[in-house]
Parts: structure tokens; C-alpha cells; sequence
């Protein structure tokens, strides 16, 4: 399997193998991958003649910098899952240094509100950092089709912003969900759960589930009120938040509209580790 470090290389090889026909997928990633990452991988591999897949932890990202700290990182492990599902995989595991040219720093983006609720609320920057990596990833490996896990559909939403306002040439593919066997949603940060945490962790989806049955009957304001006395209930754990938004414009609903999309989201923190998930109500 083709391993880079550095940018320079990557796209000399990257422009070795072009052709007029080809195309490249790409699927950026933090690491610790698993098979709802794997998933994205098989998706690309399956539409394009080649496949980038990236393995950086992106610190401009991160506002607490003790989840910097103990994001997983398991890079020797990671090669071997992407040698396993394909040797052909390029893989890009670039240091700070060589995608930032030195100090990692965000720009500044608008992404036309949709960085203001939810992460972007209690995540400050954290879009600006996301925007910032994204679109350098997409400088440097000049992909004609990205793909991106509809778990983090804030940021799904927010990379399809940048690319419009940007002009980039490049096709944003929305992925479904990746779930545990318990319908917990796959994630990095599942790693650092105890196997009783893992376990208890399932009642998010139970809650999205429950929220999905009560939307054509209930208001959103009832719903949401429903949300935070069941998990009183359950002091394990701490909802950070939950909302019904619209799909497109992540605007929260005060009065369902027959003409919209709704989409509800949530966020909590079991034992200082923060699992976010989300479904689609209509």
C-alpha cells in the first residue's frame, strides 16, 4: 500500500497515475478507524479508479485540549485494517508541520449560520478549524469525489457549504450511519468506553428512536422537554444538547412546516466522553 508523509510527494504520485478518465475518492479521517470508516473506504473504492484516504489529527479542531490529548491514535493498526480491505489504498498521514506550514492556525469561514448551533455551539472554532483542514485536504489531494458520514451531519453539511462558496471541484457524498451491534453509532471515541459504557450507550439510539415514533404527533418543544426527563432518569449520563432542526438549514423547529425536513440531534458526555448522534424524522 502507497504510505506518504508529506504533501510533495503525495501529489507527484497522485499526478503520476492521473489519466483524462480518472478519479480520485478521498476520505479524510482522524484514524482510529473503524468499519463505519472502512464502509466510506468500500464506497469510494467502488466509484473511483483510486482511493486517498487521510489519517490526521487535526488539533485546530479541538477546543479542549484534553480530548486532543486522549484522542485514540493507532496509526500501526490502522495500515493493516486499509491493507486488508484493499493494498491499492493510498494512504496520506501527514504531520501538523506539513499541512500547516507551521502554526496551526484556522481561517476564518461563513458558512451562512449553519456553524452556530449545536457543535458549533458548544464546540467554539471548532468549523473554522474543520473548514480549514478540509479544504487544505482538498488542495492537496484534488479529489473528484469526498465522502463524508451522515453521524457528523453539522459538519457534512458545513464541508458542502465550503465547497459551494469556494467553488471547489469536487463531489460531497453523504454516507449513512455505521452502528455497533447495539445501534450504538460507530465512532473513534467509542474506544475509550468501558465495555459497560458501551453497553449502556445504546439507550441514545433508543431515544432517537422513540423521538422519530412521537414526531408526527408531538410538537418539538414536547419532544425535547421528553428527551431531558429521560435522561434525568438516567444520571450516567449529561445531555449537552438535543434539538429537532431543520435538515437544511439546521435552524431549530418551533413549528413543523409539511414542506421541510427535520432531523433531530444529540449530544452527551458519558463519563467526560462525548458521543453525538442524529436521525431523520420525515
Amino acid at each position: 500500500m502507497p504510505i506518504f508523509y508529506g504533501k510533495a510527494s503525495l501529489m507527484d504520485y497522485l499526478k503520476s497515475i492521473k489519466t483524462i478518465h480518472s478519479t480520485v475518492g478521498f476520505v479524510p479521517t482522524m484514524g482510529a478507524l473503524h468499519q463505519g470508516h472502512l464502509a466510506l473506504i468500500q464506497k469510494s473504492l467502488a466509484e473511483n479508479t483510486n482511493t486517498v484516504v487521510s489519517i490526521f489529527v487535526n488539533p485546530t479542531q479541538f477546543n479542549n485540549p484534553e480530548d486532543l490529548a486522549k484522542y485514540p491514535r493507532t496509526l500501526e493498526e490502522d495500515v493493516k485494517k486499509l491493507t486488508n480491505l484493499d493494498p491499492n489504498i493510498i494512504l496520506y498521514s501527514p504531520s501538523v508541520e506539513d499541512i500547516y506550514d507551521g502554526q496551526p492556525v484556522s481561517l476564518s469561514f461563513d458558512f451562512d449560520g449553519l456553524e452556530y448551533p449545536m457543535e458549533g455551539k458548544f464546540r467554539p472554532g471548532h468549523f473554522n478549524g474543520v473548514g480549514t483542514v478540509v479544504k487544505r485536504l482538498f488542495e492537496i489531494v484534488e479529489p473528484t469525489h469526498a465522502y463524508f458520514g451522515e453521524k457528523d451531519f453539522q459538519q457534512l453539511q458545513i464541508v458542502k457549504k465550503m465547497v459551494a462558496k469556494n467553488n471547489l471541484k469536487v463531489v460531497i457524498v453523504g454516507c449513512p450511519i455505521y452502528r455497533e451491534s447495539n445501534n450504538l453509532a460507530m465512532s473513534s471515541r467509542n474506544e475509550r468506553l468501558s465495555a459497560q459504557e458501551r453497553d449502556e450507550a445504546a439507550i441514545i439510539y433508543q431515544i432517537l428512536t422513540s423521538v422519530k415514533a412521537k414526531f408526527p404527533t408531538n410538537s418539538a418543544a414536547k419532544i425535547s422537554e421528553w428527551v431531558q426527563k429521560f435522561l434525568k432518569k438516567n444520571p450516567q449520563f449529561t445531555l449537552e444538547y438535543f434539538t429537532i432542526s431543520d435538515e437544511a438549514t439546521l435552524i431549530t423547529c418551533n413549528r413543523k412546516n409539511k414542506n421541510k425536513k427535520y432531523r433531530a440531534f444529540i449530544a452527551v458526555l458519558v463519563n467526560n466522553i462525548r458521543l453525538i448522534d442524529t436521525i431523520s424524522l420525515n
